[in-house]
C-alpha cells in the first residue's frame, strides 16, 4: 500500500445513500446510472477524490443490487480500505448482512456509516448493536460536512497499527 493514496470502496443496498455521499465528498465526482421505478440507481460505479491530509483518497461507489456482486468483485481489488453505508431509517437487510459479513473476512480496515440519522425514525443504536463491534459514524450522506469528518476520521485508521 502506498501511504499516500488510498483506494477505498463504498459498498452498501440499493438506497442507502452510497452516491450521495461520495458526492458530498466530491461535488465533481462522477457516475454511471440508470432509470429504475425509484428513480435513477448505480449500474457500474461511482467515483470521487478527496485530500485528506497528505493522503490523496479514491472514492469507489458500488452498486448495491445483489445481482451486481461481479462489478463490486471487480471493484474491490486492491482496495485499502472499505466503507459500509447503513441506512439507519429502514434497518439492516440480508443484503447489507451479507455484505458486512463478506467486508469482515477480507482483513482491509472497515467502517459502517450509519446513514440518514438525521430522519425521523432513525435508530443507529439498534444497528451498531446488531452489527456488534463495527467502527460506526452517524452521519447524514446529505450533510458535506458530516460525510467529510466520518471520511476523514476513517482515514486516520487505516494503515495505523
Amino acid at each position: 500500500m502506498d501511504p499516500s493514496r488510498l483506494k477505498i470502496v463504498v459498498f452498501g443496498s440499493f438506497n442507502a445513500g452510497k452516491s450521495t455521499f461520495i458526492q458530498a465528498i466530491d461535488p465533481a465526482s462522477r457516475h454511471v446510472e440508470a432509470e429504475c421505478a425509484d428513480g435513477t440507481t448505480t449500474v457500474a460505479l461511482d467515483f470521487g477524490k478527496a485530500e485528506i491530509g497528505s493522503r490523496h483518497v479514491h472514492l469507489y461507489g458500488t452498486p448495491g443490487q445483489e445481482r451486481f456482486e461481479f462489478v463490486r468483485q471487480i471493484i474491490s481489488n486492491g482496495m485499502d480500505g472499505a466503507i459500509l453505508m447503513v441506512d439507519c431509517s429502514s434497518g439492516i437487510d440480508e443484503n447489507t448482512r451479507h455484505l458486512y459479513q463478506q467486508l469482515k473476512g477480507t482483513g482491509v480496515p472497515l467502517s459502517v456509516m450509519l446513514n440518514k440519522c438525521d430522519l425521523s425514525g432513525a435508530c443507529p443504536a439498534m444497528i451498531e448493536q446488531e452489527l456488534g463491534g463495527a467502527v460506526t459514524y452517524e452521519i447524514s450522506a446529505r450533510n458535506p460536512r458530516s460525510s467529510r469528518d466520518a471520511l476523514e476520521q476513517f482515514v486516520g485508521t487505516i494503515g495505523k497499527k
